[in-house]
């Protein structure tokens, strides 16, 4: 009895084929016959699919679109060679040894359901079946596909619980179902103590798994990258969970809640733990104070002591005010006083009321240190930018020099006891692409100013968009160095830091160059300090100008990840050319991704360069383009824990860098003794 209900699975697939109306020759191989039929059928829906008509009985096997085969002994069918007699060969789907090896075909607009006979494929390893539109539930039946060893069906429209049966395929080594709709708690595998040490990647983000920590995963010792967030899960995070060497974890945006296991000084940020319950606790969130070994009366002795020094405080804040009331009076408050258009279409700015007394305070950091309060408070200037969060002036201070003023939009920022330590954090970057902060001004009223060096330089949007008058030659050595010195820029802040820093507003008029093609970011670590309303605004900002990621939609929190996404489309900008976005004109939105992806189906991927950037190169795969245009598909990933880091971005632009540039080309380069520019 045994015996047979282990073979049950098989029985029932045999029959599941042999009665699933598919008709069939004695030498014709199942697995062709069964693709023709119920898998082409399920995935393409109730509409005719372009790719999928490929499959076809009157095409060759070799140009079946997303499909590999491998024969029972284990050669491949060698589809790489057009001249190969394979590849025009119309007979070989009839040899019975023939069998499916690989099913591939994300970006596809499948609009049907995942097939139960996807378990009858014994050899196949692989199934991407990503960025689609699949729905329905996950077939029990996938879990006997004992072949299986790569899994992505990630950002679908897949429901219903994760079946038990995908704990059956012991050889999987990632398993991605990423921004779904799944529900219900994981399954526990069928077979106690499993530890699945295949098994590197597991994404079940941003989903609606509810339940506890799936426990078992503490078992997975091979893991290697693990993302739970933007579900539901609640409870604790188990100890064990340290012991995995993990590269990679999300547990953010769910209602985990007590200690965080102790994973190692400086591990994992904030981003990979935030969004949870309040009651979370432990590095690198804020300690847990606990006294679970107090009695009830030393609690009590405890909460007198307490009661009794709140009387005496306030007591003392009352006789403070009152006296600081007293010495207030007749101060004047702090003024911003706008004056009439000036000449050159800007807006005249005197900051603070002349003489500088009873003024507010101001912090300077390295580079700062000349700047006085009045200098701040009487310097003049032109207004060069207008946000929702804030307004940007040129200004000039009374011995000649001028400096950059940031000043947020009053009710924007949180209040001070949450911003100066963040100000004071931002104040001491300091990075060759990353413009630094030399001073803050907060005024007696609350008005916040951040005080920046101004450079005369150009923004990257400027650069690739606007036409003018001496605007230089963007070809590929000069744009591959702003790309590069950007990346750097941005790892620094994700791992550079003993706190990392997220951007948050990565986006091409954010980046300044100077005349030797040195790129500096600006608006680093803004949405940090501004409320709630303000934050979400600054996020549909990014959705406007194309640089949102998918996950925005739920997290509205920006992170490592979500800058690593804005830097991609912002790579696509460079190579490309083009806008991302909504655009002014037309009020078309411009998909970069998706355009990409257009061409490489259609086979026209050089025609998506710039001109200007294919302009001298005789080869775009060794001067790095195509590796970059790679690249920057894979930060745009929209599976955020698959998309590179920074420092794998950068390192990856360094490897392959322009052969066609002069020998001045440096990307670490500054403009101090550089006679010419590459």
């Amino acid at each position: 009895m045994a015996l047979l209900n282990h073979f049950t699975p098989c029985i029932f697939f045999l029959l599941l084929f042999f009665t699933s109306g598919i008709t069939h020759t004695e030498s014709a191989s199942p697995d062709v016959e069964l693709v023709l039929g119920k898998i082409r059928a399920s995935l393409q829906g109730n509409a005719e699919n372009l790719l999928l008509s490929s499959w076809n009985s009157s095409v060759p096997l070799c140009q079946w679109r997303g499909l590999k085969w491998v024969f029972s002994n284990g050669s491949p069918l060698l589809c790489n060679d057009v001249s190969s007699p394979q590849w025009t060969n119309l007979s070989v789907f009839e040899d019975p040894s023939l069998h499916l090896l690989s099913l591939q075909l994300p970006s596809a607009n499948l609009t049907g359901s995942l097939p139960r006979e996807l378990g009858v494929f014994s050899m196949l390893r692989s199934l991407y079946l990503n960025i689609n539109s699949l729905s329905g539930t996950i077939p029990l039946e996938l879990g006997y596909c004992s072949s299986l060893s790569d899994i992505d069906l990630g950002d679908n429209l897949l429901t219903g619980a994760l079946a038990p049966s995908i704990w059956n395929l012991y050889g999987l080594v990632s398993l991605r179902l990423h921004s779904n709709s799944l529900s219900g708690s994981v399954p526990e595998p069928a077979l106690p103590n499993s530890t699945f040490n295949s098994l590197q990647v597991l994404d079940l983000g941003n989903n609606k798994l509810s339940g506890n920590f799936p426990q078992f995963i503490t078992r997975f010792y091979g893991l290697k990258e693990l993302d739970l967030g933007n579900n539901m899960f609640s409870g604790s995070i188990p100890d064990g969970l340290s012991g995995l060497n993990l590269e990679k974890l999300n547990l953010s945006h769910n209602n985990f809640s007590g200690d965080l296991p102790l994973f190692g000084e400086s591990k994992y940020g904030v981003e990979v733990f935030e969004g949870n319950n309040p009651r979370l606790c432990g590095l690198p969130l804020k300690s847990c104070s606990g006294s679970s070994g107090i009695s009830p009366g030393a609690i009590a002795g405890i909460v007198i002591v307490l009661m009794a020094g709140t009387v005496v405080l306030a007591s003392l804040s009352i006789w403070y005010v009152q006296n600081k009331k007293q010495k207030s009076r007749g101060e004047n408050a702090d003024e911003l006083e706008e004056e009439e258009d000036d000449e050159d279409g800007g807006v005249a700015v005197s900051v603070g009321g002349g003489g500088g007394g009873g003024e507010g305070k101001l912090i300077l950091f390295q580079g700062g240190e000349r700047l006085t309060l009045e200098d701040v408070l009487n310097a003049t200037g032109q207004v060069m930018e207008k946000t929702s969060y804030g307004t940007v002036y040129k200004a000039k201070l009374s011995d000649g020099g001028t400096i950059a003023l940031r000043l947020l939009r009053e009710g924007s920022c949180k209040d001070r006891g949450w911003c100066l330590p963040l100000i004071k954090q931002l104040g001491k970057i300091r990075h060759d692409n990353l413009i630094p902060l030399r001073a803050f001004y907060e005024g007696k009223r609350g008005e916040k100013l951040l005080i920046y060096d101004y450079l005369p330089h150009r923004t990257l949007h400027d650069l690739l968009h606007e036409a003018s008058a001496g605007k230089p030659v963007m070809n590929w050595a000069r744009r591959h160095k702003i790309a590069l010195g950007i990346a750097r820029g941005l790892a620094y802040l994700h791992t550079g830091l003993e706190v990392p820093i997220t951007h948050g507003n990565v986006r091409s008029k954010n980046v300044l160059v100077d005349e030797f093609f040195v790129a500096s970011l600006t608006e680093f670590g803004l949405d940090k300090l501004m409320i709630q309303t303000v934050a979400d605004e600054m996020v549909a900002l990014l959705k406007t100008d194309g640089y949102k990621a998918p996950e925005l939609q739920k997290m509205k929190k920006c992170n490592s990840r979500t800058d690593v996404y804005a830097y991609g489309i912002l790579l696509l900008e460079i190579l490309i050319g083009k806008k991302a976005g909504k655009n002014g004109r037309s009020g078309d939105f411009v998909d970069l991704p998706s355009m990409v992806k257009v061409a490489v189906l259609e086979e026209t991927t050089m025609e998506v360069f710039d001109v200007e950037v294919l302009k001298g190169i005789r080869s775009p795969m060794e001067e790095g383009l195509v590796h970059a245009l790679k690249l920057a598909m894979g930060c745009c990933a929209p599976v955020a824990s698959v998309r590179p880091t920074m420092d794998e971005v950068v390192k990856k632009l360094e490897e392959y860098r322009p052969r066609n540039r002069s020998a001045l080309y440096s990307p670490t380069e500054t403009g101090s003794g550089i006679d010419t520019p590459f």
